[in-house]
């Protein structure tokens, strides 16, 4: 798997795939019109992940509208969390001849076969969000954050919130993790695990583990098997809001308040997350910025161009504490 932590930096040539028809299906947030100058309408084929999560629908938001403002015309695919169904997008964007292909993979292994179908057609690719695992020639770029290091903040904030709660002795931690197989999913409890053996290995422990699908709805109903099991939970680290906010429901329904009787912290920052911190349910959250259809327009222009990309374009973050939230909230742009 593409190795994020020491990704490569260096600038990679990538040749223009110019002289392909753009006879593609009514685009689905793109913009028919020329990007100037006379010139072909850049067509991008975008396969996304789903509609899991508020992440996932503001980052699809931000996509749609980039391709809009950036004079590019954009075939969308909603793939609902199956990676056959991505498969068969990027198939259809492939034999629809599009300039540019880019998408969020939803698990990392299985992409081999259909990227080399688009590296043979000379279809360069992008990667957003999300990294696989397979041969790096095989794609140009990764426009995304660095899961690995969220995992690792997320347990840094996590001793911030213990401090501040004066919580003493043993900590025992809850994990809900995202999808199986997928990069954040891997990669966030990585990061988490490696703070918590480096520096917490006697005073921390993860209880329980197990994927909530990165909906809410998981994240309820796993919560709930782990209060039954581990009815002394001291700590939950989720991997993305929508599990963390449905977690909630579950600890009120068994008569505690999330926040005091359990710690939380929890990975994304939209908006329903920062209200649930506003009223003191959760407790830090670690921000993904899924606002990446602005830098992914930028490098697919680029790269339709034949100019230079980083293998690696990573989005800038920030961490909230609860004391934060109230006036963080009214400037979430997600």
């Amino acid at each position: 798997m593409l190795n994020r932590r020491n990704f490569l930096t260096a600038a990679v040539g990538v040749a223009a795939a110019g002289g392909l028809a753009a006879c593609a299906k009514k685009d689905e947030g793109g913009d028919s019109s020329s990007s100037g100058g006379g010139s072909k309408t850049i067509t991008l084929g975008f396969a996304q992940v789903g509609s899991e999560s508020g992440w996932r629908t503001a980052n699809t938001e931000s996509v749609k509208s980039a391709a809009k403002d950036a004079g590019i015309k954009l075939q969308f695919s909603d793939a609902q969390q199956k990676p056959e169904n991505q498969i068969s997008a990027i198939r259809s964007f492939i034999a629809q001849k599009v300039d540019v292909i880019a998408f969020s993979p939803v698990v990392v292994k299985g992409w081999d076969a259909v990227l080399k179908e688009a590296q043979a057609a000379k279809i360069p690719v992008v990667l957003t969000d999300r990294s696989v695992e397979s041969d790096e020639s095989l794609f140009l770029t990764l426009v995304g954050s660095d899961f690995t290091d969220e995992g690792r903040r997320a347990a840094k904030i996590l001793e911030k919130v213990l401090q501040k709660a004066g919580h003493k002795g043993k900590v025992k931690i809850a994990q809900l993790e995202g999808t199986t197989g997928a990069a954040p999913a891997i990669e966030r409890a990585k990061g988490f695990k490696e703070v918590m053996d480096a520096e917490h290995k006697d005073d921390w422990e993860i209880v329980a583990s197990q994927s909530g699908d990165f909906t809410r709805a998981g994240g309820k109903q796993v919560m709930a098997a782990f209060l039954q099991s581990n009815p002394d939970i001291d700590v939950l680290f989720a991997h993305n809001d929508d599990m963390g906010l449905g977690a909630i429901q579950a600890i009120e329904a068994v008569g505690k308040k999330p926040g005091k009787d359990i710690l939380i912290v929890t990975v994304d920052g939209v908006k329903d997350g920062f209200i649930a911190m506003s009223e003191g349910k959760i407790n830090a959250i670690v921000e993904c910025n899924p606002l990446l259809g602005p830098q992914l327009m930028d490098v697919v222009k680029k790269v339709h161009a034949g100019e230079k990309v980083e293998r690696w374009i990573k989005t800038k973050e920030s961490d909230f504490m609860q004391d934060q939230a109230k006036d963080a909230l009214p400037t979430r742009k997600y």
